[in-house]
């Protein structure tokens, strides 16, 4: 290892004090030609003069630069002000130049992070705004064209006026639908949304959601089946908001589910949580997409979708709802053969 790789300050000013000593001394012995046997005198007055003068000046010249140079850089990284004494104390312990080589391409990667972060944000900024005015200039549009239609006559005419007013009336709720759901994250991503917690039968509430959505499942020909809840189990979770959770995870599967097809609610119990299952024999979903599910108005299959009404925010409000629990949501699917989605609740 060479004698001038960078190192602390007090290890370069040694180095160089005893370089200079050395060469200070053959000078000397050379060019005034002293006996062999007199030249330990040399080395003595000379070399250790020498030394002592150019480990003096070149280890406080070092610290001076070092410290100089230093304090802007921890400035810039760290956002501190460092005082000299902050410094002075580690120079001699450690390899300084490395320590804040390391530290500066740490503040670098972080920045890097953050700016991909950043870029991230504005990229979701940009999708959300257009989904939401998507979505809202779609029923704006009906209701405009409907009622321009009834002023124009169609009022009177009573082969259209009630269907238009029928027409207008569902996207009125369609528009509703849309801004309640937005208004639902909106006040469990700022914590405005308090938890009622209490204890209740999941088994009962699983149940009476299932006999709630029976209706909607035989209008599309899907038959809902209930399996292993065949026992009371308390859980502790809001009451409403676990509702929630539940019926749009039963009316998604009902909604991307087969003609004729099936809805399958089980649970499981699994230490101190309860694992509820939701699982269809639908379209599924592709690889690609399940990592996107949760996103606000993502749709996988944008003509079904159309089709069958909803504002594309049922399962971002699902997954925001169990974030709230502090509970985790997870999805298993095969395209073309249905999908699961599976999540925790604590017990009571």
């Amino acid at each position: 290892m060479s004698v001038f790789q960078p190192g602390s300050p007090r290890v370069t000013a040694i180095n160089l004090g005893i370089i200079l000593s050395v060469l200070v001394v053959i000078t000397e012995v050379v060019m005034i030609g002293v006996k062999v046997s007199d030249a330990w005198k040399i080395i003595i007055i000379s070399g250790l003069s020498t030394f002592m003068l150019v480990y003096i000046f070149i280890y406080y010249m070092l610290k001076k630069l070092i410290i100089n140079e230093i304090k802007p850089i921890y400035k810039t990284i760290k956002n501190i002000q460092l005082k000299s004494g902050d410094i002075d104390g580690n120079l001699d312990d450690i390899n300084i130049v490395s320590e804040v080589n390391k530290d500066v391409q740490e503040w670098a990667r972080h920045k890097a992070q953050e700016i991909l972060h950043l870029k991230e944000l504005e990229r979701y900024r940009k999708e959300f705004l257009g989904n939401v005015s998507h979505e809202l200039k779609t029923p704006i549009f009906n209701i405009q064209g409907f009622i321009s239609t009834l002023l124009d006559g169609g009022l009177y005419d009573e082969s259209i006026n009630k269907k238009y007013l029928e027409r207008a009336d569902k996207s009125i709720d369609r528009l509703i639908s849309i801004v309640d759901d937005l208004n639902s994250i909106s006040s469990i991503e700022s914590g405005e949304l308090e938890l009622e917690i209490s204890d209740f039968d999941i088994s009962k509430l699983i149940i009476e959601i299932v006999e709630q959505q029976e209706y909607k499942a035989e209008s599309r020909n899907v038959k809902i089946e209930i399996e292993d809840i065949d026992k009371s189990i308390i859980v502790k979770a809001d009451r409403r908001l676990l509702s929630q959770v539940l019926v749009n995870l039963i009316v998604n599967s009902i909604n991307y589910g087969k003609e004729n097809g099936k809805t399958i609610i089980s649970m499981q119990e699994k230490d101190d949580k309860v694992i509820i299952n939701v699982k269809d024999n639908g379209i599924g979903i592709k690889e690609k997409d399940i990592k996107r599910l949760f996103e606000r108005f993502y749709r996988v299959d944008k003509s079904r979708s159309k089709e069958i009404g909803g504002t594309g925010l049922g399962l971002s409000i699902v997954k925001h709802i169990l974030e709230a629990h502090k509970q985790n949501i997870f999805v298993k699917s095969i395209y073309g053969e249905g999908t699961v989605f599976s999540f925790t609740v604590s017990k009571a």
